[in-house]
């Protein structure tokens, strides 16, 4: 479920790990109020605040525990969201990314999530994730040999000619990412991806964001964006 703001109020009703939320995130405030118009009203009031005190007790602790996770994850991102982009986090797969505010969401399967221009098709962000007993990107090797090896024979069609445009390697929040960015070429089509590589969770992550070739130099400033806002969350 995608919501564009975060409301205690929420918490009523059909609770979603998926989130997606916009770059302005607005929390309204919760407040409750009671008054008393004489002694006896108080007095059955007061009766009925020790009798359900522990049921408001441990309601509380479960709106606060919750709300304390969303506002974690709404913080993650509420002051680091460029303009014209949204965040997409999905807290029960542990991922999270930015996208171009005007993509739509959709269903590419094998996919664990999708968006993609509303006028282009071709030029989406995909994630996907395989389980894998590695602890961290590193452990699958070099990044100038696990890459060239993911491109040419992985992401590449046998009919396509792959070519690395340019590698590079970072750390944020002491996990290890790989992003790649190259392009397929065939006979009768060519595209220009960014990808970016991560482990955790026991989850190897692939995000995938790309466009037609002939764009590519007009978009690629844009979809580095989405390349690089990739983070895995832990779970």
């Amino acid at each position: 479920m995608a919501l564009s703001s975060l409301s205690l109020g929420w918490v009523s009703t059909t609770i979603s790990n998926k989130l997606d939320w916009h770059h302005s995130i607005d929390v309204p405030r919760c407040a409750a109020f009671t008054s008393c118009n004489g002694i006896n009203a108080c007095s059955r009031e007061a009766t009925f605040n020790e009798e359900s005190n522990l049921e408001r007790r441990s309601l509380l602790l479960g709106v606060g525990l919750l709300a304390a996770n969303l506002f974690s994850a709404s913080s993650l991102h509420a002051e680091e969201i460029p303009a014209n982009y949204k965040a997409f986090v999905d807290l029960s797969d542990g991922y999270s990314y930015y996208y171009p505010l005007d993509w739509r969401e959709f269903d590419f399967r094998g996919h664990d999530s999708a968006f993609k221009d509303r006028y282009l098709q071709l030029q989406n962000v995909r994630v996907s994730f395989i389980p894998t007993e590695k602890s961290d990107i590193h452990d699958l090797g070099p990044m100038e040999e696990v890459i060239p090896n993911l491109v040419k024979n992985v992401y590449a069609a046998p009919n396509q000619v792959a070519t690395i445009l340019e590698m590079q390697e970072k750390v944020v929040d002491g996990k290890n990412y790989y992003t790649v960015e190259f392009e397929l070429t065939s006979a009768n089509f060519s595209r220009a991806s960014f990808v970016t590589l991560a482990i955790g969770n026991g989850r190897f992550y692939t995000l995938n964001v790309g466009a037609n070739e002939r764009r590519w130099k007009r978009v690629r400033n844009k979809l580095k964006v989405v390349a690089d806002s990739f983070r895995v969350l832990d779970i």
